[in-house]
C-alpha cells in the first residue's frame, strides 16, 4: 500500500447515515474493490482478471487513495472512487488513462494533474444524495492539496452496440469541446463513423455531474473491450470546479 495522507475523521451525514472516508487498510481498499466488483462484472458484464476473487482489482490500486462512501446502518461501502496524484502516478509509470489514450498534449501539465477513477455506487444507492456526497468527498479531497487539473475517463455503455455511446458522444462533444492544447486520443477507438450518432439520448448522471462543474472533453472516446464501454477522457481544471462547486453544493458564488 502506499503511504495514505493524513485525513480527517469520517464525514457524517445523519439524514441518510452515510460517511465520507478515505481507506486507511488494506481491508477497505478490498470493500471498494468488491463493490466495483459487484458493478462493473456482475451487473455490467465486464471481463475482470480478479473475477474469482470477487473484486475488481488492477496494478494502480496500491498507488491509489480510495474514497469509500459507507451506510453506517450496516457498515457497507456503497460507492468509491479512487484518485492517483502525480507523485504516485511517477511511481506507477503512467496514469491509468495512458492504458487507453495518447497524453502528450498534456506533458507539461503533469506534475499538476490528480487522476479519478473506477467511480462507482451499489445499485441500491443510486440517487442524489449519495453521488453528492462522492463528489463532495472528493472536492474536499483536492481542496486540500496543490492539484490544478482532474483527469479521467468517463465510461458510457455499449450494450447496445456501440449507438447510445456513439450519440452521447456526439451530443456533449459538440458543448464541451475542449481547447486544441487540451486534445488526446484514444489508442483503440471507438469507430464512430459506421455508429448512430443522431439517436435521443440521457447522458449518464456521472458525465453530466462532470459537465456541470466545467469538465472538458477532450477528444474522441476509446472503445474498453474488458468493461464493454466507450470511454471519454475528461479533463477538469480545479479552477473551475472551485468555482462551481461552490455555486452548486453550498449556494455561493465563487
Amino acid at each position: 500500500m502506499p503511504r495514505l495522507l493524513q485525513q480527517p475523521q469520517p464525514t457524517l451525514h445523519p439524514q441518510n447515515k452515510l460517511a465520507v472516508s478515505i481507506a486507511r487498510t488494506i481491508a477497505e481498499v478490498e470493500e471498494a474493490q468488491r463493490v466495483r466488483y459487484q458493478v462493473f462484472a456482475e451487473e455490467m458484464g465486464a471481463k475482470l482478471p480478479s473475477a474469482n476473487e470477487g473484486l475488481d482489482r488492477d496494478r494502480f490500486d496500491k498507488f491509489c487513495e480510495h474514497l469509500l462512501v459507507r451506510n453506517l446502518q450496516n457498515n457497507k461501502v456503497v460507492g468509491t472512487y479512487r484518485i492517483l496524484s502525480p507523485t504516485q502516478a511517477r511511481l506507477a509509470g503512467s496514469y491509468y488513462s495512458e492504458t487507453e489514450f495518447d497524453l502528450s498534449n498534456l506533458a507539461g501539465l503533469r506534475d499538476s494533474i490528480v487522476e479519478v477513477g473506477r467511480s462507482c455506487v451499489h445499485q441500491d444507492y443510486r440517487d442524489g444524495a449519495t453521488i453528492t456526497q462522492l463528489w463532495g468527498g472528493l472536492a474536499d479531497y483536492i481542496g486540500k492539496h496543490n492539484h490544478e487539473y482532474l483527469i479521467g475517463c468517463a465510461s458510457i455503455s455499449m450494450a447496445d452496440g456501440g449507438h447510445y455511446a456513439a450519440s452521447v458522444f456526439n451530443k456533449i462533444h459538440k458543448l464541451h469541446a475542449a481547447p486544441a492544447e487540451y486534445h488526446v486520443s484514444p489508442l483503440k477507438r471507438l469507430p464512430l463513423e459506421s455508429l448512430n450518432q443522431d439517436m435521443e439520448v440521457i447522458v449518464p448522471p456521472l458525465i453530466k455531474g462532470y459537465l456541470r462543474l466545467g469538465a472538458y472533453i477532450c477528444g474522441e472516446p476509446a472503445w474498453d473491450a474488458d468493461f464493454n464501454c466507450a470511454d471519454v477522457f475528461i479533463l477538469l481544471p480545479v479552477e473551475r470546479l472551485a468555482a462551481r462547486y461552490a455555486k452548486h453544493f453550498m449556494g455561493k458564488t465563487a
